[in-house]
């Protein structure tokens, strides 16, 4: 699916339930904020996630009392109507991050969405422990793309399936983690999704519109909580063991 047809149906579904439920000719105030590493994932006892070394940040929107977050490498602060949110150009990762936060608070309003806000402490080893649990279960013993370096992720899946891990970070390409190289996101993802069965992506794709790289005819679970209302609408695979 090409890139400008998947963000344009969002927004027409978006759109449409905000219509049905009254909600986009309300004078509502949306505000997205930046979390703090402690806010956003508490206090783990490894120290390799990407918000705990400024990679990534989380950000924040509420709605009405319901809560949504967006991870992004391009933070900062918006307020407005959510009419306005919806029409504003998709021109960067800060504009879709605003987007995707506010959708994943709206959604979860709605009851559309559900765990919109990030696990904390040990919560992200436990999820990841389910995942292969879950892989297991419903996919038996694939090889796996591992789309983004999550540690946790890494180890258990590393420990269990055959497993190629590509990232973007440059400080992370070529170094060996838990057994497997980290390649580089820029020119290996092809080669990863030509070899796997199944392919695992961080939800934060659809904040860096890398998104439609990866829908194609193999499976694909996208995890976490970026996605989440993305995935209720757009009938995406979505794993999120513990998110709030």
């Amino acid at each position: 699916m090409k890139k400008s047809r998947f963000y344009h149906e969002l927004l027409e579904k978006f759109k449409r339930i905000v219509e049905e439920n009254s909600i986009i000719k309300e004078k509502i105030e949306v505000t997205g904020r930046s979390l703090t590493p402690q806010q956003a994932i508490g206090n783990p006892l490894r120290e390799d996630y990407p918000i705990l070394k400024g990679k990534e940040v989380l950000m924040e929107a509420e709605f009405k009392g319901a809560k949504g977050q967006a991870f992004t490498d391009m933070p900062g602060q918006f307020s407005g109507t959510v009419e306005e949110i919806i029409n504003r150009p998709l021109k960067t990762n800060f504009d879709r991050a605003v987007l995707i936060a506010t959708l994943n608070a709206v959604c979860r309003y709605l009851n559309i969405g559900e765990k919109t806000v990030h696990c904390k402490d040990e919560e992200p080893e436990e999820c990841s422990k389910e995942l292969v649990n879950h892989i297991q279960k419903n996919y038996g013993s694939p090889k796996i793309a591992l789309i983004g370096l999550q540690p946790s992720m890494l180890q258990r899946l590393s420990e269990n399936f055959q497993v190629r891990v590509v990232d973007i970070d440059k400080d992370n390409i070529g170094k060996t983690k838990f057994g497997v190289r980290i390649e580089d996101g820029e020119s290996m993802t092809e080669d990863l999704l030509k070899w796997c069965d199944i392919a695992l992506a961080t939800g934060s794709t659809i904040v860096n519109s890398t998104i439609t790289n990866f829908l194609r005819s193999k499976p694909i679970i996208f995890y976490g909580t970026t996605i989440a209302g993305t995935a209720a609408l757009m009938n995406l695979n979505r794993f999120c063991e513990c998110g709030k």
